[in-house]
């Protein structure tokens, strides 16, 4: 894989399967629901707002590896689905069985990078994602100051 494109052109060129993996993941779609500007109801993700500021921990090899693996998972189940679309496939009703657990297992894989994991919900990974970014960012907020 040498890259993926979204609807608007936004294009992460050279990316790898680690890349898609962390696209993919929930935590990275949370952060992109919470930063990324909307036309309608419909997302505009951004470089400048979900990708670039996106706080990924530092990692080992081994774990990466973990990351890699389920991201092609992901990839080889969409393929036993040759007459869905990407639309068809991702239905939350009609989802496949297999992709979904695919997708569950990325997440949790990614999830047990950050601190705080196992999250108790949706918040809890956002505000785990906002602390860090705050330290990656330098901009602690300290209600102490005025």
């Amino acid at each position: 894989m040498h890259y993926f494109n979204s609807t608007n052109r936004f294009a992460i060129y050279n990316a790898d399967a680690f890349d898609f993996g962390i696209v993919e993941s929930m935590m990275h779609m949370l952060w992109t629901r919470k930063n990324a500007g909307r036309l309608k109801s419909d997302f505009r993700y951004s470089a400048q707002l979900c990708y670039n500021t996106f706080p990924f921990p530092k990692i080992s090899s081994d774990k990466k590896s973990e990351i890699e693996e389920a991201a092609e998972e992901i990839l080889v189940t969409r393929e036993f689905y040759p007459e869905k679309t990407l639309a068809e496939l991702y239905d939350p009703d009609k989802m496949p069985q297999d992709l979904r657990e695919a997708h569950e297992r990325l997440d949790d894989i990614v999830e047990s990078c950050y601190p705080g994991y196992p999250f108790a919900s949706d918040e809890a990974r956002l505000e785990c994602l906002f602390k860090l970014y705050e330290k990656m960012t330098g901009n602690t907020n300290n209600s102490s100051k005025k």
